[in-house]
């Protein structure tokens, strides 16, 4: 299958895993997070992290949408199918994640809330058709990755003169969150790690491009290599920030050539400044508030945002007693330094959302085995099984 088996090749992988062994200097470590949980869970089903030298590590970040969407968030979303009685459609990993009072959309739905899941922002407008009656509400979450296509649903409610819809915007922007890493003094008071070198993530530059990190990579003096997300990618990236390190230098590559160009897509990105605008500030998980790190609805469009048709307040709400995942999708924690993983917290049972969501490093630490009775997972036979 093109651009998939020939990223997965185990004599590749052989070569370049021997290539960073030989390139990465013994003297020194090399910290470098993958902002994506694509990333995360591409480095641990493919047990890459066991083919390069002990002195370079992964350092995993908030790279998930469904993690870092703080607590109060899910509440609002609750309080909108219970106390408005809203159609609350949403994407199916939002279902699970834990909110105040260990409820969850999951948990509201099956005490008669009306939450239906979607796959698509065009659901979640069918049913607003369908449904002329009731007032429909997209929860709408995610990076620059999907909030085109929430766009194009706003401005296609608009052109029908759909009044019952609303999109409860929960969009978020990676450059703001990449700097905030590592110049807020909030996080450093969660935890701080020493980041070397950052992995772009691939969807969200296939829209924004590589551009935007140029700046960054200036400003804060790291480098960032956006990669695919099949095994070889994932190496490749690594040996290209182990040599920028060796050589001083703090530019952006474009490793993941085939999709992302420095400009991105910029029909997608002309469509998204039409209907969306930067919020002043927007709390994530993990990392507090962070200044200009998400979008709201522009004022032609406000009969569609569902925070101010109803009046939607912010929700202090806390994270479970003992759960990591702020510190976790910080970079400050690995899953298994958290007492919950793999005791109270189990996919079956989710104490908090990186356990919950399929990009999050709770899930990927669990998915692949590495940390059951059963033994330690092999990257090797892992690599052969998609040879």
């Amino acid at each position: 299958m093109k651009y998939v088996d020939e990223f997965r090749q185990q004599s590749l992988a052989k070569k370049l895993s021997a290539a960073i062994k030989n390139e990465a200097a013994p003297e020194r470590r090399y910290n470098l997070m993958e902002f994506c949980g694509g990333h995360t869970h591409a480095i641990f089903r493919y047990g890459i992290h066991e083919l390069v030298p002990a002195n370079v590590t992964f350092v995993h970040g908030p790279g998930c949408p469904v993690c870092i969407l703080p607590i109060g968030r899910i509440d609002n979303a609750i309080q909108l199918a219970v106390d408005h009685e809203v159609i609350l459609c949403t994407y199916g990993d939002m279902l699970r994640v834990p909110a105040s009072g260990r409820k969850s959309l999951l948990k509201v739905k099956a005490e008669g809330a009306d939450i239906r899941m979607v796959y698509s922002t065009q659901d979640a407008l069918r049913i607003a058709q369908q449904n002329p009656d009731r007032q429909v509400v997209f929860f709408a979450i995610g990076f620059e990755t999907t909030t085109p296509p929430s766009a194009v649903a706003i401005k296609q409610a608009k052109a029908m003169g759909l009044r019952n819809f609303r999109v409860f915007c929960n969009h978020v922007l990676t450059p703001a969150a990449i700097q905030n890493i590592l110049e807020s003094p909030e996080v450093r008071d969660i935890g701080s790690v020493s980041i070397d070198g950052f992995f772009g993530p691939s969807h969200v530059s296939s829209i924004i491009g590589s551009r935007p990190y140029e700046f960054f990579a200036e400003e804060f003096q790291r480098p960032v290599v956006i990669a695919g997300f099949e095994p070889l990618d994932v190496m490749q990236s690594t040996l290209m920030l182990i040599r920028q390190l060796n050589q001083g230098r703090h530019q952006v590559e474009n490793e993941y050539t085939r999709v992302v160009s420095r400009d991105g897509n910029l029909k997608a990105q002309a469509l998204v400044a039409e209907v969306f605008e930067l919020r002043r500030r927007f709390e994530w998980r993990g990392l507090g508030l962070v200044p200009y790190s998400a979008l709201q609805i522009k004022q032609p469009y406000a009969d569609f945002d569902a925070e101010k048709f109803f009046d939607i307040s912010s929700i202090a709400a806390s994270d479970v007693k003992g759960c990591a995942c702020p510190s976790i999708l910080r970079g400050a924690k690995n899953p298994t330094d958290c007492k919950l993983f793999g005791r109270v917290c189990t996919p079956e049972n989710p104490m908090g959302s990186c356990m919950v969501s399929s990009e999050g490093a709770c899930a990927a630490y669990w998915s692949y085995g590495r940390f059951r009775n059963t033994g330690k997972f092999s990257a090797r036979k892992n690599l052969e099984s998609v040879a």
